[in-house]
C-alpha cells in the first residue's frame, strides 16, 4: 500500500505541478514564451477565421507607390508638392479628412532658397535686379511655409513618433496639444512612458494643430503587429495614437472620456478599460493597448497612387466626403510590416483598420474580468482532471475529454465572434490535454489495483456502492479512528412494538425488509452510510469514509425522500390488511468520532460521540411534536437550501445546554406561496409566546390551528399558552421546554 500511496502522491504533486505551471502563465507572474507563441498563434487563426475581407469605402489610402516614386521622383518629395497635393485633396476632391502616416521632423531646403539667400548677401548684395527677382519669387520658394499654409483650418492630423531613449528632440519640432496631465488621473502609471520623440516641425503642427504617434512599443516577440498603445505618456502630459487622434477629429466636438475600475492596486490606481467619445466606447487594457481589428487581408481599404492625386486622374466620388490617409506601400520606404494577416502589410493600412474597427465599434478585446475568468476556468479544468478523471474509465474519460475540448474551444469562439471578448485559447487546451495524458497513464497502472485494496478494507462494512465510488476516488482511506464533522439520520417505525406483536416471525421479517430496503436505497443513492440497522430502525451518517462536504444537503435530502415513500408503503400495507405505520427521522450535524471500533472479538466501522447521541434523541422528540423528521441548528445552518420551522428551542434528556429544533419544509424552490405565509405567520406566533405577549400569540397559534388542524404544534404551544397565563414563567425563563423521556 505505501507503494500505492507514493504513486497516488506523485499523480497529485504532479497535476499541482502542473496548474501551477499555467496558472503562473495565466496570471502573468512568470514568462513562458512557448505558451505565449502558441496562445499568438490561436489568436491568429481566430482572426483569419472571422475576418470579413470586406471593402470599407469609407477610407482611402493615398499612396506612396512605386508607380508615384517612379512619376514624381524619389521620396521624400519636395513640401511644395505635398501642399499642392494637400490643396487637391481638399479642394477638388472634397476630402471629410486627411491623416498622415508620416512625419515631417526635418526642414525642406530643395528649392535653393538658402543658397540665394547666401548669394544676395554677399557676391550679388549690389545687384539690384537679383535682389528684386529674389524678393518677388522668395514666397513661392519657401516650401515649408507652403505646406503650412496648406495644413491651416483643414481637417488634418498628423503624425509622429514616440521613443524610449536617451537622444534629445530634434530641433524646430514639437509635439501637438496632450489631451490631459497625468495629475488628472490615477490610472496612468502602466501606460507607456516616452522619453523621447520624432516629431513634426513646429510650424506643420502649430497649422495642423491636431497630431497623432503611430509607432508601436508592443510589437509581439515574434515581430507581429497584433496590438497597439492608444495612450503615450511624455513629460507628464498624456498623447493619443494616431488612429485615435484621426476619429476624435471625425467626431469632434464629442470630449474624451476615460473608463477606469477602480481599486486596481494597493496604490490606489484604477485600470484603464476604455476610451470613450461621445457614444463611441474604445476597449483597451490597463496599457491602453487596442487589438488591432483586422478586416481583412492588404486591399480591405482603396489604395489611389498619389501621382493620379496630383495629376487629377483619381475617381473624384471615390474620394469625396471620405476619410483619407496618406502613406507608403512602397517597399524602399520601409514601412511594411508583418500581422496575423499578412506576412507583408503596409503599416499605414494598420491605421486604417483601426480607424475602421472605431467605427464599427468591431474591437476585440480583454476586459479586466477575463484573467479571473481564465484563472478560474484553469482551476476548474485542473479540478475535473485531478478529481474526476480518475473515476472514469478509459472510455468515457476520453468522450469526457473531447467534450470539454469541444465546449471550451466553442464557448471561446462564440465570446470572440459575438461579444469580441479575446481569451486565450492555446493554454486552456493545452493544459487540459496533457492533464488528460497524465490520467490515462495513471489509470491505466494503477485502477485495477486501487480496487482491489479498497474493496479488501472496506467491503465487508460499507455498501458495494460506496466500495466502487471510494475505488475510483483519489482520497487516501482508513479504518483508523479520527474525528470529523459529519452528519447523522436516525430513523425508527413508530409503535413498531405494539405492530410486531400482531405479527408471525416470517411476516415480522417481510414487513422489516418492506420498510428497511426503499429506506437503505435512498441512503446508498445519496451517498450515506449505513451504520446498523436496530430491529425497525436504521443508523446511517455522512461525510465517511468518503469526505463530502455537502454531507448535511446529503442526509436531508435522504430524510425528505424517505417520508413520502414510507407514506406509500404505508398505504400499501393497509391494502394487505396490515396495520398503517410511520416514521420519526432525527439528523444532527456535529463533530464525530468515526472508524473501526469494537472489542477483539467483533469490530465494525461507526461513529460515537455526544454528536451522535443528539441525533437519536431528535428522532425521539418526531412524535412529541407531530413531524416526520427533526433536524438540530447545526444541520439547518449546515444546508441553507432548505426551508424550515422552528419548532421550539429545548434540553433533551442527557443535555445540559438548550438548542434550537427545527422541521425541514423543503427546498426553497420547491414551497408554495401559501406555505410561505403560513411559516411567517408560526415565526410571528413563536416570536411573541417567546416575548410572552400571550394574548396575540394566542391569537396566531389559533389561527395556525383553523388553518391547519393535522399540526400538532399549534396545539402544543396554545396549551402552554394557556397554562403560563394561569401560572406565568418566572422571570430567567428562557422560553426552553426541558424533555425528561427520550
Amino acid at each position: 500500500m505505501k507503494t500505492h500511496t507514493w504513486i497516488q502522491i506523485s499523480r497529485f504533486f504532479l497535476c499541482f505541478l502542473l496548474t501551477s505551471f499555467f496558472i503562473l502563465h495565466i496570471t502573468h507572474w512568470a514568462n513562458f514564451p512557448l505558451l505565449d507563441r502558441l496562445d499568438n498563434i490561436t489568436y491568429d487563426l481566430r482572426l483569419k477565421a472571422t475576418t470579413s475581407n470586406t471593402l470599407d469605402p469609407r477610407i482611402v489610402i493615398i499612396d506612396i507607390d512605386e508607380k508615384s516614386l517612379g512619376i514624381e521622383g524619389r521620396w521624400p518629395w519636395s513640401r511644395n508638392k505635398l501642399s499642392e497635393l494637400v490643396d487637391i485633396l481638399f479642394e477638388h476632391y472634397q476630402i471629410k479628412l486627411l491623416g498622415f502616416d508620416i512625419t515631417f521632423p526635418e526642414h525642406d531646403n530643395s528649392s535653393g532658397l538658402p543658397l540665394f539667400e547666401q548669394l544676395a548677401a554677399h557676391e550679388l548684395k549690389d545687384n539690384s535686379l537679383y535682389l528684386s527677382t529674389l524678393a518677388s519669387i522668395r514666397p513661392q520658394l519657401k516650401y515649408d511655409d507652403l505646406f503650412s499654409k496648406s495644413l491651416e483650418n483643414r481637417n488634418i492630423v498628423l503624425g509622429y513618433v514616440t521613443a524610449y531613449s536617451e537622444h534629445l528632440p530634434a530641433k524646430d519640432t514639437s509635439l501637438p496639444s496632450s489631451i490631459a496631465n497625468i495629475n488628472q488621473y490615477n490610472f496612468t502609471n502602466t501606460l507607456f512612458h516616452a522619453t523621447s520623440y520624432s516629431a513634426n516641425l513646429t510650424s506643420f503642427q502649430q497649422a495642423a494643430q491636431r497630431g497623432g504617434f503611430f509607432n508601436n512599443p508592443f510589437v509581439d516577440i515574434d515581430g507581429s503587429f497584433r496590438r497597439i498603445p492608444m495612450l503615450a505618456v511624455y513629460n507628464k502630459q498624456i498623447y493619443e495614437a494616431l488612429s485615435l487622434a484621426i476619429f476624435r477629429a471625425l467626431l469632434a466636438p464629442e470630449p474624451i472620456a476615460f473608463n477606469t475600475a477602480s481599486n486596481y492596486d494597493n496604490n490606489g490606481s484604477s485600470r484603464l478599460e476604455s476610451i470613450d467619445i461621445g457614444s463611441f466606447s474604445i476597449p483597451v487594457n490597463e496599457k491602453s493597448i487596442l487589438l488591432i481589428p483586422y478586416r481583412g487581408r492588404q486591399g480591405s481599404f482603396k489604395y489611389i497612387s498619389a501621382t493620379d492625386v496630383l495629376s487629377f486622374s483619381a475617381n473624384e466620388i471615390t474620394l469625396k466626403d471620405k476619410i483619407v490617409i496618406f502613406g507608403s506601400s512602397a517597399a524602399g520606404i520601409l514601412d511594411l510590416r508583418t500581422t496575423p494577416i499578412q506576412n507583408i502589410f503596409p503599416g499605414v493600412e494598420i491605421q486604417a483598420n483601426i480607424l475602421s474597427g472605431m467605427l464599427d465599434q468591431r474591437i476585440k478585446y480583454r476586459p479586466s474580468f477575463i484573467a479571473g475568468i481564465e484563472f478560474v476556468f484553469i482551476v476548474f479544468l485542473s479540478l475535473i482532471g485531478t478529481l474526476f478523471f480518475p473515476r472514469l474509465s478509459a472510455g468515457k474519460l476520453s468522450l469526457l475529454f473531447i467534450f470539454l475540448l469541444l465546449v471550451t474551444t466553442s464557448l471561446n469562439f462564440y465570446f470572440w465572434q459575438y461579444h469580441h471578448i479575446d481569451s486565450v485559447l492555446a493554454t486552456p487546451v493545452l493544459f487540459l490535454s496533457l492533464l488528460f495524458t497524465i490520467q490515462i497513464i495513471y489509470n491505466y497502472f494503477l485502477e485495477s489495483r486501487n480496487k482491489k485494496y479498497i474493496t479488501s478494507l472496506f467491503g465487508q462494512y460499507i455498501p458495494a456502492e460506496l466500495v466502487t465510488a471510494m475505488a475510483q476516488s483519489k482520497q487516501n482511506f482508513s479504518m483508523h479512528a479520527e474525528s470529523r464533522e459529519l452528519t447523522v439520520l436516525f430513523s425508527d417505525v413508530r409503535d413498531f412494538t405494539s405492530i410486531s406483536e400482531k405479527f408471525e416471525a416470517d411476516e415480522l421479517a417481510e414487513l422489516i425488509n418492506e420498510i428497511l430496503s426503499p429506506i437503505t436505497k435512498i441512503i446508498h443513492k445519496n451517498n450515506g452510510t449505513i451504520d446498523k440497522y436496530m430491529g425497525d430502525a436504521v443508523m446511517a451518517f455522512w461525510g465517511a469514509p468518503i469526505h463530502n462536504t455537502d454531507h448535511a444537503n446529503d442526509a436531508l435530502k435522504t430524510a425528505l425522500e424517505i417520508t413520502p415513500i414510507i407514506n406509500k408503503i404505508s398505504k400499501e400495507f393497509v391494502a394487505k390488511g396490515w396495520p398503517p405505520i410511520g416514521l420519526g427521522v432525527g439528523l444532527n450535524t456535529g463533530s464525530m468520532c468515526v472508524g473501526n471500533m469494537g472489542s477483539e472479538f467483533r469490530v465494525a466501522y461507526t461513529v460515537l460521540g455526544d454528536a451522535v447521541n443528539l441525533g437519536s434523541r431528535l428522532e425521539g422528540l418526531t412524535k412529541q411534536y407531530g413531524v416526520k423528521v427533526i433536524v438540530s441548528e447545526s444541520t439547518k445552518d449546515a444546508a441553507p437550501g432548505f426551508i424550515y420551522k422552528e419548532l421550539d428551542t429545548v434540553r433533551v434528556k442527557g443535555k445540559v445546554e438548550p438548542i434550537r429544533i427545527f422541521e425541514p419544509l423543503g427546498l426553497k424552490s420547491e414551497i408554495t406561496s401559501s406555505a410561505l405565509d403560513q411559516l411567517n405567520l408560526h415565526s410571528k406566533g413563536l416570536s411573541l409566546y417567546l416575548q410572552q405577549d400571550w394574548e396575540v400569540a394566542q391569537q396566531i397559534f389559533t389561527q395556525l390551528q383553523l388553518q391547519s388542524p393535522e399540526q400538532l404544534i399549534n396545539q402544543i404551544y396554545l396549551e402552554r399558552i394557556r397554562d403560563f397565563i394561569q401560572n406565568p414563567p418566572s422571570s430567567s425563563w428562557d422560553g426552553t421546554y426541558t424533555h425528561t423521556s427520550k
